[in-house]
């Protein structure tokens, strides 16, 4: 038997609730794996608290690392694994974010399974997973490490990487001090750009810069931050920013944005809607890009990326899987800098 956390109704952070369970046992073009570690993200939260509606006693999270104990029966012409992948058992793998978005630019077909929310995600001991949802894990990383990737750091890579084209002595702009901002400040110094970062907290800001941050805004003391930044960059703008907001404060990222330059909105935490000044996006000519995590081929490419950069998850704290509740909790606070992780 083994430990699942379960979702009950109505959805709440204190509906999760532990249960002993039957691990199960893979089919075809499937594996068992023992789960080792899990990371909290905003769509974890989304979903535990009842915002985006999921199942009763859904098994949440969607990031998920760790061993193969067992693996199933061939799947026939199927195949469709991570060929750097042996599919042996104790191998080290992770989890993807989008079960079914294997390459290519996005579809819709590729949205519409996610771990956590429409199937059961990692919140358990073991997992049941489709060889295909499975790539490697990057050598060096602890498997709590691996765990903090699948989500937040594709996004972040996806949005400066693939969509940003961002080059060295290129300025990006990170907001706040949760674990995509976190992870774009590490990609974009280690490929050679100037960060500026925005935080509320005087204590995070120094931690920015410790993490490489060549500048640091206090946005609650410059409520202006678009342009300040702006300014800092003697009036010619920033590059590429990588919006977590969304809603108004976006008006703040054109504002900082150059002209040409290029916004990647990874998250919507001020709202769906809002106004936004499309007349200063067409006149500076301004790229913005949304971005909606990545597929199992970007995140092999995020994979060899950090192996050549050395870049290394910030974890914030780590909470036991039946402390999962807890986990939440200091996440829905906002205290975190960089990824809250869970390991079993």
């Amino acid at each position: 038997m083994a430990i699942t956390m379960r979702l009950g109704r109505p959805a709440g952070i204190d509906q999760l609730v532990p249960f002993e369970e039957d691990p199960g046992r893979p089919g075809a073009g499937e594996v068992l794996v023992r789960v080792r570690g899990s990371s909290l993200n905003f769509h974890d939260y989304l979903v535990v608290t009842g915002r985006m509606p999921t199942a009763v006693g859904r098994i949440p999270l969607s990031d998920g690392a760790g061993e193969i104990v067992e693996v199933g029966p061939p799947p026939g012409d199927e195949v469709d694994a991570d060929p750097s992948m042996t599919l042996r058992v104790g191998e080290a793998v992770l989890g993807t974010f989008f079960r079914h978005w294997r390459e290519g630019a996005p579809a819709q077909w590729g949205h519409a399974v996610v771990a956590g929310e429409h199937v059961d995600g990692y919140a358990r001991e073991f997992a049941v997973v489709p060889v295909a949802a499975l790539t490697r894990v990057p050598h060096g990383l602890s498997l709590a490490e691996a765990a903090t990737l699948p989500c937040a750091g594709l996004t972040a890579w996806r949005a400066l990487g693939c969509c940003g084209g961002i080059r060295p002595g290129d300025v990006v702009l990170v907001q706040g001090t949760g674990g995509v901002s976190v992870f774009a400040l590490q990609f974009a110094k280690a490929m050679g750009a100037t960060v500026v970062a925005t935080s509320s907290s005087e204590g995070k800001l120094e931690r920015l810069r410790a993490l490489g941050a060549s500048h640091v805004i206090n946005y609650r003391a410059e409520p202006n931050w678009g342009r300040a930044a702006k300014r800092w960059t003697g009036g010619r703008g920033v590059d590429h920013i990588v919006d977590i907001g969304g809603a108004d404060l976006l008006n703040q990222s054109i504002e900082a944005c150059r002209t040409g330059g290029s916004i990647a909105l990874v998250g919507l935490l001020a709202g769906t809607s809002g106004r936004v000044a499309t007349g200063r996006i067409m006149a500076q000519q301004v790229r913005l890009q949304g971005v909606v995590v990545g597929s199992r081929t970007d995140q092999l490419e995020m994979i060899r990326a950090i192996e050549s950069l050395g870049v290394r998850p910030v974890i914030d704290s780590s909470f036991q899987l039946q402390e999962l509740p807890a986990a939440f909790r200091r996440q829905e606070a906002g205290r975190h800098f960089g990824k809250i992780v869970v390991e079993m």
